[in-house]
């Protein structure tokens, strides 16, 4: 028999399907691998291509497989056709190849995963996440961890209430992923429990919900802290009155007299717990009178380690609500590198909190330190017109809207403007709608380079259906 006649009367795709059936996820644009497993595809990629072989795999044991790949489709037309090249031995030791297409169809179905997201109300571990304070600089910093990170893609639902956040998950796994990240990059302290919710005493497997409390340290940014005689000895016998530079997974403390820095980390904080003098509203602006950068002053036995990147100076100066008065306040002060005579500069008084704690009035009649000055300050106004960058959020469900919150926002977009250490475990976009100005065309306040920012990319969809586009499913 001829070759012509052979392809005419013989055909070796018989008993392979030519149309078959894939199960997609819109939600989370994952195919169906049975018998319960989804898996991540793009179109023409080699794991659709896998996929799509092992539908057909028992009738495809009979031939040889020698290529396969994609036929071009439109990309809402929800079809995908396979081309597939096999070979077959059939009379006397003849070789016969034959090239046919399989057609999928695919249809549409919610994974496991996503019912339990749509639902809300299922879920099998939670971890709250509290600070008892009044600022939210800690909790803003660490939803830009969060979601540099990305650690919220396996929460089922993000709520935000009055003092914290609860994060919700499938699984108790993803939970505990959660709280050892959280008490790796924050200071914090966690204790969990359970709560059975069903037995099954036939085949004795048991049904739990976790909860996760997670507590911060209640010291944010710019706080006045007072330490106690015993933890101020062990941190190189510093001053009890320091101010809270930075938060990150350690609190960073730095002595405004001395220059001196430590460090206390969570473990340490709950042996020793201290708390802030003065919440931020309590803060009040001081005009600079006069200012004279002083020599650093000789270390004593056991201090520790100064700033490098902060300029002891002595300085006067006045309330701005008391300038029609002769009071002045004298004070030592870690901003001599920023601070000149006529800048303002936000602080507290000490006196009172001298009064209230009667073991410090010896340390007050030794300093002479009459306020304490904590951040340089600018005109918000105008920070915020030149602000050319933005932040992304975490998206979640609120109780309740604070006519606080923006205030204590932009407190915190102006400290990443100002402490690049905090900057750089931070994504920070380009707003495309702000003009771009020169970065030292004046001596105004600290602002973020152009070079530490990132494109905000949004990627529209692809007609054409290339490679490695996602499947459009409206």
């Amino acid at each position: 028999m001829c070759v012509g006649c052979l392809r005419a009367q013989v055909d070796i795709t018989e008993g392979i399907p030519k149309q078959g059936t894939l199960h997609f996820c819109r939600q989370c644009e994952r195919y169906l691998q049975p018998p319960g497993t989804w898996i991540q595809c793009t179109l023409e990629s080699r794991e659709l291509l896998a996929l799509c072989l092992k539908k057909i795999k028992a009738s495809l044991s009979k031939v040889r497989l020698i290529d396969a790949g994609f036929i071009w489709t439109e990309p809402h037309s929800k079809r995908l056709k396979l081309k597939l090249t096999v070979q077959k031995e059939v009379i006397n030791g003849a070789v016969l190849q034959q090239v046919f297409v399989v057609e999928y169809i695919v249809q549409s179905q919610m994974c496991e995963d996503c019912h339990r997201i749509e639902a809300k109300d299922f879920w099998k571990a939670v971890v709250q996440v509290r600070q008892k304070t009044l600022h939210k600089k800690t909790f803003y910093y660490l939803e830009q961890l969060i979601l540099k990170h990305r650690l919220h893609q396996n929460t089922l639902r993000i709520k935000e209430i009055h003092d914290g956040l609860d994060f919700y998950y499938s699984s108790k796994q993803q939970a505990q992923k959660m709280v050892d990240f959280l008490q790796c990059t924050v200071p914090s302290r966690s204790k969990s429990s359970q709560r059975l919710i069903s037995h099954d005493i036939h085949s004795n497997v048991y049904n739990y919900k976790s909860t996760f409390s997670v507590e911060i340290v209640p010291i944010c940014k710019d706080n006045v802290v007072c330490l106690s005689p015993k933890l101020a000895q062990s941190l190189g016998n510093m001053s009890q009155i320091c101010v809270c530079i930075r938060v990150t997974s350690t609190i960073h403390l730095i002595d405004p007299c001395t220059l001196q820095i430590a460090e206390v980390d969570g473990n340490t904080y709950w042996r020793h717990p201290f708390n802030s003098l003065f919440h931020p509203k309590q803060l009040e602006e001081f005009i600079i009178m006069d200012i004279n950068r002083v020599q650093e002053k000789k270390k004593g036995a056991g201090a520790g380690a100064r700033s490098n990147k902060h300029t002891l100076a002595e300085a006067w100066v006045r309330k701005t609500s008391e300038l029609d008065t002769d009071r002045q306040y004298f004070c030592c002060t870690h901003l001599g590198h920023i601070l000149n005579p006529g800048d303002l500069v936000l602080g507290s008084v000490l006196f009172l909190v001298f009064l209230l704690h009667d073991y410090l009035m010896t340390e007050f009649m030794d300093s002479l330190q009459a306020c304490v000055l904590i951040k340089k300050s600018y005109d918000r106004s105008k920070r915020q017109r030149r602000r050319n960058w933005k932040l992304k959020e975490l998206e979640r469900d609120k109780e309740g809207t604070d006519t606080d919150d923006e205030r204590q926002y932009q407190d915190f977009l102006e400290d990443l403007e100002e402490d690049e250490a905090i900057r750089k475990n931070v994504n920070i976009y380009r707003n495309a709608d702000i003009p771009v100005e020169s970065d030292t065309d004046d001596d105004g306040p600290p602002r973020i380079s152009l070079a530490e920012m990132l494109e905000d990319l949004h990627i529209s969809q692809d007609a054409t259906g290339g490679e490695g586009a996602n499947m459009m499913t409206e």
